[in-house]
């Protein structure tokens, strides 16, 4: 079952799991993970902790420590979702290890009512890499305008970051920019570029889900025809452009000094369409110095039925640039495509924050129900 997964890794696509919980750290699911399905590094946001929370048991305890001592929502979370981030990291700390810090990593989210907030970001970026403290740890930071001076910011001051959000091609090349901006200011600092690491989150279905709407609208055949090739075509055309920058004297000099690439990561790779087959951001992004993170529904799929057919990415450029071609002729302006789904990313990302905190709201006033109750028994 893992065969496949072991060839997708053997490709240099790194696995990463979208997804954390208390559970999975506690019944060793996470440790499973990484013995058998060659995981090595994991993912989060405010809706996998929401949703974590709201299921079973696992949390009972902790809540109600936080409870007992008037803990408010705001610290709760932060303080639940850096122990698990925390506990998630050491687990992987062997895999770190054994590639040079490059994999072993996992993410945790500034709170996404920031992202139009640089020195809130900032600072919340620093607060949670110091709560965490772990070298293995990355600070998910979005790619929005105000986002991308923190994340030079965040890296000038040696916190890893996993950039996160991103749609448009020329706001890749900018979180390039900002990416390598923080490194010369590292360097300058005097700090060890080797042990910063970054990654570049490239949301992919979503794409798919904005123009197929768009296409469907039009009906024409040629429209039909562009069905389920945007994503696809945009994420190519990303990884032509991180081969361009990180081929550039600009990086050679930073690299002289230690300094490590800013790989690409696949997002939103689980698809959203049941027309189209369930590992279809997997197979066809398979190249070398990527990051794929997947629902574990989406890896299970994979390592059912995957198929690793060699390097679909390398070359295609030319290919994927006639798609988006051909959609700007049908008028589907892809400016306008990828303005609506950063608008709609980071709105959807305050809804998840604010599910998590009317989550963990409610079991803190449980828990102090279920204490009073017992203190009046």
């Amino acid at each position: 079952m893992t065969d496949r997964l072991k060839a997708l890794s053997e490709a240099g696509v790194s696995i990463w799991l979208d997804d954390l919980s208390r559970d999975r750290l506690n019944t060793g699911n996470l440790a499973e993970l990484i013995k058998d399905s060659h995981v090595v590094g994991v993912t989060t946001n405010p809706t996998i902790f929401a949703t974590a929370l709201s299921q079973g048991t696992a949390y009972d305890e902790q809540i109600a420590e936080l409870a007992a001592v008037d803990t408010t929502p705001a610290d709760a979370i932060t303080k639940i979702t850096t122990d698990d981030v925390r506990n998630a990291c050491d687990v992987l700390t062997a895999t770190a290890a054994a590639t040079g810090g490059v994999d072993g990593r996992v993410s945790i989210e500034v709170d996404p009512g920031l992202a139009h907030d640089t020195e809130a970001t900032v600072a919340q970026a620093k607060e949670l890499w110091a709560l965490v403290d772990r070298p293995n740890a990355f600070v998910k930071i979005p790619a929005t305008e105000a986002g991308l001076p923190a994340i030079t910011a965040a890296i000038a001051e040696g916190i890893n970051v996993n950039v996160t959000l991103i749609f448009a091609l020329e706001r890749y090349r900018a979180v390039i920019d900002a990416y390598l901006t923080g490194l010369e200011q590292a360097a300058a600092a005097g700090r060890d570029l080797a042990q910063i690491h970054s990654v570049a989150s490239f949301f992919v279905s979503r794409v798919d889900t904005e123009v197929d709407k768009r296409l469907d609208k039009i009906g024409s055949d040629l429209a039909t025809a562009l069905r389920g090739k945007a994503a696809i075509a945009n994420a190519r055309l990303a990884y032509a452009l991180f081969q361009d920058v990180f081929g550039s004297e600009r990086f050679a000099t930073l690299e002289a000094k230690g300094a490590r690439k800013q790989r690409p990561l696949w997002a939103s790779t689980g698809t959203k369409d049941p027309a189209y087959p369930d590992t279809l951001y997997v197979t066809e992004l398979v190249v070398a110095d990527t990051v794929n993170t997947m629902p574990e529904k989406t890896m299970q799929a994979f390592a059912d039925h995957g198929e690793v057919r060699g390097d679909t990415v390398t070359g295609t450029a030319g290919d994927a640039q006639a798609v988006l071609d051909g959609l700007a002729e049908l008028g589907v302006e892809y400016d306008d495509v990828v303005a609506v789904l950063e608008r709609e990313g980071v709105e959807k990302f305050a809804a998840s924050w604010t599910e998590l905190v009317d989550t963990v709201t409610a079991a803190l006033a449980a828990a102090t129900a279920a204490s009073n109750s017992g203190s009046n028994a």
